[in-house]
């Protein structure tokens, strides 16, 4: 299918993903379970679909992180709790945020937008990319506006599974990715040095050119074929249904303000007379 935006697609289905971690209702679920800190919750929830994974698998799988801040969290996280109880404690969180930003989510704008993504995360490949398998392999809830969740979080980390393949095809690692990103977002330094706990002396030492947009455009295509399986009718209705809900976790969400990523649904996905 020619003429896919797969950015334009991430930042439809990005915001309904990331409720999984930064909201109020994500962190009271994992301090419940017993967790020292938001970050071993993180660690926990997101690496849970690989099982009780080891620091040095995650610091490899999940790759702009430095290893030392993986290892304060795991492999203590599990200790605290199964990785069947933190993608317990996941979904949980991710329903209450979910509940609270949209208001109704028995809607059916949000079942038909379900239907759609989770026939596109379907179609999305597999082969070298470890957490969307992992995703994937779990139960797919039953309610519609998480089995839109879940089919989103397949999306996003098989598309992060595939930027991880382009930086590595590209020559670019893990602080060097980081230190290019913020320098191209005009991001804070210290606050991505921060976010993915690399030292000043990391970041200076691997603060080195590197292409960047050839990552980018690499990262896009490696994200085209679950749209190519939806075909563009049924892609642009995703679009349609998928916007105004951006929009709304995007204004609710306090971590979309400030993100590594550079994410803000809301200026770049501008929608004339949108009311939050």
């Amino acid at each position: 299918m020619s003429g896919v935006d797969a950015r334009q697609l991430w930042l439809r289905f990005e915001p309904y993903h990331d409720v999984t971690y930064f909201t109020p209702e994500s962190r009271a679920a994992t301090d419940a379970l017993g967790c020292k800190g938001g970050w071993m919750g993180y660690f926990g929830m997101r690496a849970a679909p690989l099982g009780a994974a080891s620091p040095e698998l995650v610091t490899a799988v999940f790759y702009n992180f430095a290893p030392r801040m993986v290892s304060r969290a795991l492999p203590d996280a599990w200790a605290v709790a199964s990785p069947a109880e933190f993608l317990r404690v996941r979904l949980e969180g991710v329903d209450g945020a979910l509940r609270r930003m949209l208001g109704s989510v028995d809607t059916p704008e949000i079942a038909e937008a379900a239907a759609l993504a989770r026939s596109a995360a379907l179609a999305a490949p597999l082969a070298g990319r470890p957490l969307a398998a992992a995703n994937r392999a779990l139960p797919w809830p039953t309610e519609p506006h998480l089995v839109l969740w879940h089919a989103c979080t397949i999306l996003r980390e098989a598309r992060g599974d595939g930027h991880v393949a382009a930086l590595v095809a590209h020559g670019v690692g893990p602080c060097q990715a980081l230190a290019l990103y913020a320098r191209e977002h005009s991001l804070d330094p210290a606050y991505m040095r921060t976010a993915r706990g690399w030292t000043v002396e990391e970041w200076e030492a691997c603060d080195l050119p590197g292409d960047l947009p050839a990552v980018e455009r690499a990262t896009d295509q490696a994200a085209i074929a679950p749209w190519e399986a939806l075909g563009a009718g049924r892609t642009s209705r995703f679009i349609e249904l998928m916007t105004p809900l951006a929009l709304r976790i995007a204004s609710a969400n306090e971590a979309m303000r400030v993100n590594p990523m550079a994410l803000d649904p809301v200026r770049e996905l501008a929608v004339p007379g949108w009311n939050t």
